[in-house]
């Protein structure tokens, strides 16, 4: 399950005609180079499935300067909508204690799931640290032990929030680390593994 962003207005908006690039960065490792999320999705514009402007560039959709900081792109709970065209279910939507499990959010595609996986600082870039912040290049999904969010003591995957709400920053592209790279691990802090896609042509 993806949230879907279209490069083209409503008119020319046909899902088959588009390639789709997951917004994902992996980490410098070894050999490998870095590959940043920002450098994955084309040049823009993009447009939801509904026709509703996310961003007309990449520095508007990473606000690379002042100006476009303080414009904003808009990616938002409205607007980041998933590949059938729903809104992603956010922080305040459906409370329920159990939502933290994935036992629980497996069976209620209601429950909170607002945390979009991207392993990427807020410019779209990789981070360059020697944590991990993409769960071994989205390789490991094994459970290590859960460590605290604001630690980031072990193993996670940086996200960014769909509905802009929650994380300290409200961050759509690196709000926080997840508590592990299991699925387990992801729902306790509502996520289940989205991610954000691009069409890049």
């Amino acid at each position: 399950m993806l949230t879907r962003i279209a490069k083209h207005s409503p008119q020319r908006w046909v899902p088959a005609n588009h390639t789709w690039h997951a917004y994902l960065s992996t980490q410098a490792r070894g050999d490998q180079p870095a590959t940043n999320a920002r450098d994955r999705i084309g040049q823009g514009p993009w447009y939801n499935s509904k026709g509703a402007a996310i961003a007309q560039s990449l520095a508007n959709l990473h606000g690379d300067t002042l100006e476009l900081a303080r414009l904003g792109n808009n990616l938002n709970k409205v607007t980041a909508l998933t590949e059938k065209g729903e809104v992603v279910p956010g922080l305040n939507d459906n409370p329920d204690p159990q939502d933290r499990t994935w036992a629980y959010a497996s069976q209620h595609p209601n429950s909170n799931r607002h945390e979009m996986l991207t392993g990427s600082q807020t410019d779209g870039r990789a981070f360059t640290d020697n944590l991990d912040h993409t769960c071994s290049n989205w390789t490991n999904s094994k459970e290590e032990g859960l460590h605290a969010v604001a630690s980031n003591g072990g193993p996670g995957a940086q996200i960014g929030l769909s509905d802009r709400n929650g994380g300290g920053n409200g961050s759509w592209n690196s709000s926080h680390p997840t508590r592990g790279c299991s699925q387990d691990a992801l729902a306790t802090t509502h996520g289940v593994g989205l991610f954000y896609c691009f069409a890049i042509n």
